[in-house]
């Protein structure tokens, strides 16, 4: 039998009582579905790491990353850390950078008892998460800006038919499973090498697709549209800078940015993190909403049962899925959804739920 091997990293801020509200739940699922699968690793991020080790992303940890099948990522505040940690990769881009984590996925889905901005939304970003115009992650080797002078400063965007291939492909895979549409976010019309070869090369990988539809829009007007017409898209394909701030402004209008969640894959290994902040004015009180993370590593979870073609894993997702949307759709939800559950208590509900009690 296969025994998975699942990295927690706590994070700082709400990092924490969310993550261990996310373990204590799938722990409850497996549990209450007998499977003895997932082989849980505690390793040290952010504040913690800070302290024990004198880094927020040791080599230790990346080590220890290395050996596993996933893990789940709490949130980091690196705008606190020391003057010294500053000028490097914050936790999230250090790992998405060593591992090749090319694809973040973020759904956008409107959940059981909660009033979003708009109703029936169900949609999928593809975010290409590797280049574009991210400059801590789009170099080999250092960063992609300068300061030429005190008064000028230069950023890089990188595209690559590699890496836009790819993102293209897993894109369109996902598409038919779906309904079967794809639409590309761009600027070719004025950032046009960029984003122009990032539109035309997904073109061409939609080629291989024709049961595909496919359209197109400037990041501009798509804002537009997913306001106006969110129910109009399935798949989105897009890339850095644009799928950040699009997934952000789908899952608002869903309901919360507290609610959403996202996994960063590469070809055999997935982290789940949830799109939302650490929240650091509200850490240790009790209040934060776990859902965003939990539902994180319900794909992490569904990712690796498609990769080890393992149905228990569908399983134990499929349970912890259905337990948070039923105890929401009770009105069981925490205060920053309107509700009066505590991370504790709500995380108490969902595994009474689990358990059927």
């Amino acid at each position: 039998m296969n025994q998975y091997k699942i990295g927690v990293l706590y994070g700082d801020g709400i990092g924490p009582e969310i993550v261990k509200s996310t373990v204590e739940i799938v722990i409850a699922a497996c549990e209450r579905l007998n499977f003895n699968i997932l082989d849980f690793k505690n390793l040290p991020i952010g504040w913690e790491a800070i302290d024990k080790l004198d880094h927020p992303v040791p080599s230790t940890t990346k080590e220890a990353l290395a050996k596993l099948d996933g893990w789940i990522m709490g949130p980091h505040d690196s705008a606190s850390y020391p003057d010294k940690f500053k000028e490097i990769r914050n936790p999230s881009g250090e790992l998405r950078h060593t591992f090749d984590l090319y694809a973040n996925i973020r759904p956008t889905k409107s959940l059981p008892g909660v009033k979003g901005l708009v109703e029936n939304a169900d949609l999928v970003i593809y975010r290409e998460n590797t280049e574009g115009f991210y400059p801590d992650r789009n170099m080999y080797l250092g960063v992609g800006e300068w300061q030429i002078t005190p008064d000028v400063a230069v950023s890089t965007g990188v595209f690559t038919r590699k890496a836009i291939t790819r993102i293209a492909k897993a894109a369109f895979e996902v598409a038919m499973s779906r309904r079967k549409k794809v639409t590309i976010v761009h600027k070719a019309n004025v950032i046009k090498l960029g984003t122009g070869m990032f539109k035309d090369i997904c073109l061409e990988v939609a080629k291989d697709y024709p049961d595909v539809q496919v359209d197109d829009f400037h990041i501009d007007a798509m804002t537009m549209h997913l306001v106006r017409n969110i129910h109009h898209f399935d798949v989105i394909v897009t890339e850095n800078m644009f799928g950040d701030i699009l997934s952000d402004l789908a899952g608002e209008l869903a309901g919360s940015l507290g609610l959403a969640p996202s996994i960063n894959t590469n070809n055999h290994q997935v982290m789940a993190q949830a799109a939302h902040g650490s929240a650091p004015n509200i850490a240790g009180q009790n209040k934060a909403n776990p859902v965003g993370i939990i539902l994180s590593t319900v794909m992490l979870l569904q990712w690796l049962a498609s990769h080890h073609q393992d149905d228990r894993l569908i399983e134990i997702a499929n349970r912890v899925e259905q337990s948070i949307f039923s105890v929401m759709s009770k009105g069981i939800k925490t205060v920053d959804l309107t509700g009066k559950e505590s991370t504790a208590s709500f995380t108490e509900a969902v595994i009474n739920e689990i358990e059927g009690r």
